[in-house]
């Protein structure tokens, strides 16, 4: 199973969907989840660059998980999603930081069939408050951008949540430059 998170993370990094020692991924697997470690380079992940921790409480590997596996933990516990992928695509970025509102609209068709629309929620990095917002916001869609920070993404595998990465990151490039265009007439 590490290999799979190890293939997505290069993917990720290889794409520019985010930097090689930020974002996460992890797969759940009954009541635990195999999550990256803290700082673990995406792009060279090794199997001990994964850790196993429950999801129905802390566990004593925490401190070394993913800084962000409480929200790992609570999009698990309240969604169905089986895989979720954390990255920093820079458009869906920028575009949480143009918002007027709380959610992004896609403009482009592929966008537009398959995310209908992409909440975007507030909160600091690893705390509650983000995990809350986040797994409400994944109840009904399959990913979302926290504002100024990055994407969550959910799936039944991780290359459903990788699709869903990339196409938020599509649509927001689309939008910006679109809007940007616009802006300029």
């Amino acid at each position: 199973m590490w290999q799979n998170i190890a293939k997505f993370g290069k993917k990720l990094v290889e794409q520019g969907l985010v930097e090689s020692q930020f974002g996460n991924i992890s797969i759940r697997r009954g009541d635990k989840m195999l999550v990256t470690k803290s700082g673990a380079p995406l792009d060279e992940l090794k199997k001990n660059s994964i850790v196993e921790v429950g999801i129905d409480e802390p566990s004593d590997l925490d401190h070394i998980a993913s800084s962000e596996t409480i929200v790992h933990r609570n999009v698990y516990k309240y969604t169905p999603a089986l895989a979720i992928i954390h990255a920093h695509p820079m458009f869906a970025v920028i575009e949480s930081m143009l918002l007027e509102k709380d959610t992004i609209v896609p403009i482009n068709i592929e966008g537009e069939y398959f995310l209908h629309e992409i909440p975007v929620v507030k909160g600091a990095a690893g705390t509650y408050e983000l995990a809350e917002y986040t797994a409400q916001a994944l109840c009904n869609h399959k990913g979302t951008i926290v504002f100024g920070h990055g994407t969550f993404t959910i799936g039944k595998t991780l290359d459903e949540a990788y699709f869903v990465t990339a196409l938020i990151e599509q649509s927001c490039k689309i939008k910006y430059y679109f809007d940007l265009a616009r802006n300029r007439c």
